[in-house]
């Protein structure tokens, strides 16, 4: 079985469109076993409104680091150039893989990507919640149809 049918969850719900396309994301990427562990990161929760994803990217620098946002999905990359300097480098040991990587996060809706700063080998990528007034709860006032009738007053 390589579907799920959300199609019970939906008679009761509105817009939730997007939780069957994750579903099927997570069912498309590989078993936990086979999972890329390069680089290894933490996701933390500094406040309730505020995240943060911090990465073990040793012997990347600022310049071979990308973080794009596309839509609802953070993707960060990293590729070390080569240079004639490093190529003439001989190794008895390499501990430091400096191995191209591409990570891709979800985001939940109203999260933004606030900063993203490179200190001691870890790429720290801020995050934050903020959602719109329009999106916030508010009270929807229930008017009546029935005209009042003469003399007296409604209630």
């Amino acid at each position: 079985m390589r579907t799920i049918d959300f199609s019970p969850m939906f008679r009761n719900s509105v817009g939730f469109d997007r939780m069957a396309q994750l579903a099927d994301a997570a069912l498309r990427s590989p078993t936990a076993s086979n999972a890329p562990a390069y680089p290894p990161y933490n996701i933390e929760k500094v406040s309730e409104d505020d995240y943060r994803i911090t990465m073990a990217v040793a012997g990347f620098a600022e310049k071979d680091i990308d973080v794009t946002v596309n839509q609802n999905s953070l993707i960060v990359t990293g590729k070390v150039e080569k240079t004639e300097e490093s190529e003439g480098r001989q190794f008895l040991h390499r501990g430091i893989a400096e191995r191209a990587f591409e990570r891709r996060f979800e985001l939940a809706d109203f999260i933004k990507v606030t900063g993203a700063d490179l200190e001691n080998g870890l790429l720290h990528i801020s995050l934050v919640r903020e959602i719109p007034e329009e999106a916030k709860p508010r009270k929807i006032q229930v008017r009546s149809s029935v005209p009042a009738i003469e003399g007296k007053k409604a209630a």
